[in-house]
């Protein structure tokens, strides 16, 4: 099988490795250092949508597999499609669950899906009023992609009014930020659940657990995610049995009234609430750190496994129910979640990737003659494998330990709640 993997991150090296894994020839747009190990580059930005649909009919790809939100709002699934090429990802119209936080909402709320109460308000004297609906601070969302920065959990009155008037009164985030969804702040722990869909089908992967805070214990500003972990044992069956009834299932049947063109993975960020799972938000790609995660649990099942689901053929489908926890760790550079520095010389890689159990995944790096230096916020992803949560966390810290670069920053608590 011949695949083409659209985007350059942690997320799609993770996509690449387990593709290559799987034995397919793999090509990938304007490749990181690290994704360059296994996979031909073509140097078409992933928003090309022109380009990336004369390279996958040049090359006669089987499969395209779109990593990142951006090209799929773009509507680069539907353009493939129209042409008659296999491809992993959301048509445009359903890519709006990710691109829209009020769409989402309705969706939600359309088809009885649990979730948390909202206001949406485009105007900053309608937002200050709506605070004042809510019993205690609300979070404020930017209706738009923001890049892992459109979401803001006040723990004060004061802070609830600083983002909204950065959001509209400011506009700090642009359009992103022109229309804000404020919503009842859910209390419980938070997990991400993803599955694969075909339209017709849906086939839950394990759960995982993102860490989105910068500092440890969730404290600081909230990042793109810190690490993540997979499978969740504290997770009981009946949790996920609701799960499974209660959201996965009622999304499924809302694509199929809505008509939206859903062929890929759908991540639902859920909170475990006292009164059951509730959703905050959804994904229309594999998140990232939880990428680095799943994907190594599939082994080499995955290129089957996307390939079924570009072509709806995910009927009768099965994912490995027995396959090793995965514990990731982010390294981000100094400066990140605001602006990282870059530029800085990375030592260790080789070292850390010769280790058993221990995938290193570049997401913010690039080369520089001989050297791999940083060139984003969160640099590389160090997932470890091990027969049970604590030993692939140990593992990951122990390879995440080999990795310097200057400024490295890099939580100490990843998975420690599951454990």
């Amino acid at each position: 099988m011949k695949v083409l993997v659209v985007g350059k991150g942690g997320r799609e090296h993770a996509l690449v490795h387990g593709l290559w894994q799987s034995g397919a020839e793999v090509l990938a747009t304007q490749p990181n250092p690290g994704m360059a190990q296994h996979a031909r580059g073509v140097d078409i930005a992933p928003t090309d949508v022109a380009g990336i649909l004369k390279v996958a009919q040049t090359e006669g790809v089987d499969l395209v597999v779109i990593g990142p939100e951006a090209p799929l709002v773009l509507g680069l699934a539907d353009v493939l499609r129209a042409n008659g090429m296999a491809t992993f990802g959301p048509g445009q119209v359903a890519a709006q669950l990710e691109a829209s936080k009020d769409f989402t909402k309705q969706f939600l709320n359309r088809h009885h899906i649990p979730t948390a109460r909202h206001v949406t308000v485009t105007h900053l004297h309608a937002a200050k009023a709506a605070l004042q609906t809510f019993s205690t601070p609300p979070v404020i969302k930017a209706d738009g992609l923001a890049a892992g920065k459109g979401v803001v959990v006040p723990d004060t009155w004061a802070e609830a009014e600083a983002a909204v008037q950065a959001f509209l009164g400011d506009r700090t985030l642009g359009d992103a930020g022109a229309t804000l969804v404020l919503e009842e702040r859910l209390i419980g722990p938070e997990i991400s659940a993803l599955a694969l869909c075909d339209g017709t089908t849906i086939l839950p992967l394990d759960l995982a657990r993102d860490h989105k805070r910068i500092f440890d214990g969730d404290q600081g500003d909230n990042t793109g995610g810190m690490g993540a972990v997979s499978p969740l044992p504290t997770v009981d069956a009946a949790t996920r049995k609701r799960i499974h009834e209660d959201v996965l299932l009622p999304t499924l049947a809302g694509f199929q009234k809505d008509g939206l063109d859903f062929r890929g993975v759908i991540y639902a960020g859920i909170m475990l609430t006292s009164d059951g799972p509730k959703v905050l938000e959804y994904n229309v790609r594999f998140g990232d750190p939880e990428a680095q995660v799943l994907i190594p649990r599939l082994g080499a099942r995955l290129a089957d496994l996307l390939l079924a689901t570009a072509t709806g053929n995910l009927a009768g489908k099965s994912v490995p129910v027995d396959s090793p926890a995965a514990v990731t760790v982010v390294l981000a550079a100094a400066g990140y979640p605001g602006t990282p520095r870059t530029g800085d010389a990375i030592s260790g890689l080789d070292v850390a990737a010769a280790m058993p159990n221990v995938l290193v995944f570049h997401a913010g790096t690039r080369a520089d003659g001989a050297a791999v230096v940083t060139a984003g916020g969160r640099v590389l992803a160090v997932t470890g494998l091990g027969a049970t949560v604590a030993d692939a966390r140990a593992t990951a810290y122990q390879a995440a330990g080999k990795i310097d670069f200057a400024g490295k920053q890099m939580r100490r608590d990843i998975a420690a709640s599951v454990i």
